[in-house]
Parts: C-alpha cells; sequence; structure tokens
C-alpha cells in the first residue's frame, strides 16, 4: 500500500495537538493510502510531548521525535522529512486551523500525476473561512505577491501550512530556514526546479491572537529577507549531481544543439535511457510514433510523468542500464536507443552495451554520446558519478565487440573543454556555475558554427552503431 507521510512540526500546543493527531488517524485519504505521523517536539516547555507519547504508545503510526531546545518549524519539519517513510508528504500544523479532511483535494493531484507540488490556498474562493485580521490579510498576500515575483509564479498563499509533494522530492531540497522562513524558501526552490505547482481551495479555521497565533506582524520583515535570501540563491539541491543536471537544463540552445546533431538518426521506435528531466526529450520526441523515455531514478520518472504527460505518444518507464531483465520487454522490437551521458555510469559498460542491442531490430541504430579523453576527468566527473571518460579507439572497440557495425563516431561540444577542464581539474569544483552558463548558452549560434574548427579535441564522443542486418541466404544455383 502507499504510504502517506504527515510531518507535524510542535511547539507548545498541548491542548490542541491530541485532537489535531485524531483528526489527521480519521481523514479520508485516497488512492489506498495509509498513513504515518511524524511529530517533531520542537522544544515545548508544556505538556504537549507527553500528550504526543501516550498517542504513539497506542497507536504504532504516530511517532514522535524531540527537538532538545526550540529551533523553528523549518527545522522541526527538516527533522521529520528525513524520518518519513511515506511516498508522498503533506506538513499539517499543529494548532486547529487547518482541516486534515482537505486531504484528498491536496493528494488527488499527485496520485493523479499531473502535479509535483499541491498548496492549499485559504483565498481561493471554496470552503470555509473564519473572517480575522484585516491587516493579517494584507501582510499575507503582499508577501505573497512578493515571493510570487522572485519565483515567477501565480500563487494567492505562499504562507499557507498545507504543502503536499513526493517525500522523496521534499527530501530532495536542502532546507536551510529554521523559522517560518521555510514558506518562502520552500516555494523559490520549487519554482527554480521548474516543476508543476498546483493550488487548491481549503477551508481555513483561522486562531484570533488571543487564542494563542504564533505568527504576528512583526515576522513580516523576517519573511522578506527570507524571500529575498532565496531569490538570490542557486542552491536548490542537496547532492552536486542533481544539481549539474538542472543547470544545464537552463542552456536550452545547448540542449537543442544536442538534439538537432543525433535527430538525422533517429528511428519512429525510440528508447531514450536516462531521460532525467526531459531536457532532450521533449526536443526529440515529436513526430515518433512511440517514444519510451526511461530512467532508474524514481523521482526522475515522476518528473517525467508530470513534464510530459499531454504527449501521447511519450511512455514512461523505470529502466537500468546494468540489468537485462529491464530490456526483455524491448527485444527486437525498437529501431532507435539513444543513450546520452549514461554509458559512463555504468561499471560493466560492454554488458549495457549488449542490453542496448538486444532491443534494436535488425538494422536498428545506437545513438551513444559519452565524455572524452580521461586526462581531463575531475571532480565535475565525480560528481555527476562518471566511472571514466573515453577515448575514440577504446568506445570504437567495445562498441563492435558487442556486435554492432560502427557507422560514425564525431566529436561533439569543443568549446566546453577548457571551461571544464579548469573547473573540475584544477578548481575542483562539484557544480557548474550558473552565470557563465549562461553566458555560454546565449552565446551557442556562434559555437554551432565555428566548434569543429577549434584545434582542441572535443568535450564529448557520438557513437552512431547499427545492429547488423542478418546476412542473406545464398540462392539456390538454377
Amino acid at each position: 500500500m502507499p504510504l502517506l507521510s504527515v510531518l507535524v512540526p510542535l511547539y507548545n500546543e498541548e491542548e490542541f495537538i491530541a485532537a489535531v493527531v485524531e483528526r489527521v488517524l480519521a481523514a479520508p485519504l485516497p488512492g489506498g493510502l495509509e498513513r504515518e505521523i511524524i511529530v517533531v517536539d520542537d522544544g515545548s516547555t508544556d505538556g504537549s510531548g507527553d500528550v504526543v507519547r501516550q498517542i504513539a504508545r497506542q497507536d504504532p503510526r504516530v511517532r514522535l521525535l524531540v527537538h532538545s531546545r526550540n529551533a523553528g518549524k523549518g527545522a522541526a519539519i527538516r527533522t521529520a522529512v528525513e524520518q518519513a517513510a511515506g511516498e508522498f508528504a503533506i506538513i499539517q500544523d499543529a494548532d486547529l486551523e487547518y482541516d486534515p479532511r482537505d486531504y484528498p483535494k491536496l493528494l488527488n493531484p499527485l496520485l493523479e500525476g499531473k502535479a509535483d507540488v499541491v498548496y492549499g490556498s485559504r483565498f481561493l474562493a471554496s470552503g470555509e473561512r473564519r473572517v480575522l485580521y484585516f491587516w493579517h490579510s494584507i501582510a499575507n498576500r503582499w508577501l505573497t505577491g512578493l515571493c510570487n515575483l522572485a519565483a515567477d509564479l501565480n500563487l494567492t498563499d505562499m504562507g499557507t501550512c498545507y504543502k503536499a509533494m513526493r517525500t522523496s522530492l521534499l527530501r530532495s531540497i536542502p532546507i536551510r530556514s529554521n523559522g517560518f522562513g521555510i514558506e518562502a524558501e520552500l516555494t523559490i526552490k520549487l519554482a527554480r526546479r521548474e516543476l508543476s505547482i498546483y493550488e487548491t481551495p481549503i477551508s481555513y479555521y483561522g486562531r484570533t491572537y488571543a487564542e494563542g497565533k504564533k505568527v504576528r506582524f512583526r515576522d513580516v520583515p523576517g519573511f522578506a529577507l527570507s524571500i529575498l535570501r532565496y531569490a538570490l540563491s542557486n542552491d536548490i539541491y542537496r547532492d552536486p549531481g542533481p544539481d549539474i543536471l538542472h543547470a544545464l537544463s537552463g542552456a536550452p540552445r545547448f540542449n537543442a544543439w544536442m538534439a538537432d546533431t543525433i535527430r538525422p538518426y533517429l528511428g519512429d521506435y525510440v528508447l531514450e535511457i536516462g531521460a532525467g528531466n526531459g531536457n532532450l526529450t521533449r526536443h526529440l520526441a515529436a513526430r515518433r510514433r512511440c517514444y519510451i523515455a526511461s530512467d532508474i531514478d524514481a523521482e526522475h520518472l515522476a518528473r517525467l510523468r508530470s513534464r510530459l504527460q499531454h504527449r501521447p505518444n511519450v511512455h514512461i518507464r523505470g529502466c537500468d542500464l546494468s540489468r537485462p531483465q529491464d530490456f526483455e520487454p524491448f527485444a527486437g522490437r525498437l529501431d532507435t536507443v539513444v543513450c546520452l551521458n549514461v554509458l559512463e555510469h555504468i561499471e560493466d559498460d560492454r554488458a549495457a552495451l549488449r542490453n542496448i542491442h538486444s532491443t534494436l531490430a535488425p538494422g536498428g541504430r545506437a545513438i551513444i554520446l559519452v565524455p572524452h579523453d580521461q586526462a581531463i576527468y575531475g571532480a565535475l566527473d565525480q560528481a555527476l558519478g562518471h566511472c571514466r571518460r573515453y577515448s575514440a579507439p577504446e568506445l570504437r572497440q567495445k562498441i563492435t565487440e558487442e556486435g554492432f557495425e560502427i557507422e560514425e563516431i564525431k566529436g561533439f561540444n569543443r568549446i566546453s573543454r577548457p571551461g571544464w577542464y579548469i573547473a573540475g581539474k584544477i578548481l575542483k569544483r562539484r557544480t557548474l556555475a550558473r552565470r557563465p552558463l549562461k553566458l555560454f548558452d546565449r552565446l551557442m549560434w556562434l559555437w554551432r558554427r565555428t566548434d569543429a574548427l577549434l584545434p582542441w579535441p572535443p568535450t564529448s564522443l557520438i557513437a552512431i552503431a547499427r545492429r547488423p542486418l542478418p546476412e542473406p541466404t545464398p540462392a539456390w544455383p538454377s
């Protein structure tokens, strides 16, 4: 059964926390979801933790984690998400302002694959809402507008508690805020990753300050500073490998150049191995009768489904280049396999080439792009998980020994070799600088015309290999 992790940051809510947990346990869940509740007692000085501890003894779906001192909502969520076991996660405040009966509205777009993230808006026209402070509402809308300006979104409620998403996605984001700044931080970082963000109306039963409302007007400057801080930051991935791939997604002209280079070799039935976020898929899938975009990473697969859901000829598939069984359904059925920047990640690259060969019909092509020249292997390669860089003779030998005929091996992207060498080999950097990459991409019109004229070796090699046609049967002599 798929599992939902409900993340509850708790600070001095002894009066309400039992009712909140009870309502979460009773809330309707779509799609056969089960639930777990992870409560983080963020240094409460009342009996909040004891209340949850008692509930957890009676119900194994409830877990309590404890901070020795109060660190803030962001710190509590950071602790909770590390312990979450669910496929999906939703943030639930420990007061009674938000109603868990709204969970189906938040979760259905995720289960249908339409959304990567769903926000529950207190200001969309639906559901019940307690009428409260005018100036509090004005401040909330002003901060949402400021955050929208930084993130290029049109949200109605950035500061909502209810944010639902895949747990793997939430875990991949470096959460730096300890306090309420997490609302702006998550919003800006999710937007920077070009995710599919949905909003749905929710009911809202806001408290008065006398009833214990924690966010005050004095918190507004801190919110605004958080928006400014994360608007100027590119800190959107915890791991350097995905961060590099995301940086390359911000180079659309470079991706178009790569796609234009290999497109003449594509047939009608295509398997792309290691599609990642779909940067090349969107260029290559058009006019193919069947295009299968595959990856081994669950987060990439979910991202591909949401980005490409409106392309009827595109199918998303989990596929590991090192596992022969993942290729059995395609045996001898495809006319093209596209394998760009994947082979170098596989320890046994010969077995990987055999798997590619097995999927192709006789006469079918494999288009294989790999990094070139072990002499420039450096920190960037390590961050990306490269086992090696290839020479042209090595690549030719390995491909032909696994039953392919080589049509062509061409150099690609000479222009980036000096920058790759300096950044990865000399400066030992493990990520790509965004501004130089954007400048590089803006000048792509020039690089495409001059790349083949540069006097040094290429950064990558592209091999066009064909599965041989069977030998014709000799005719009987008449």
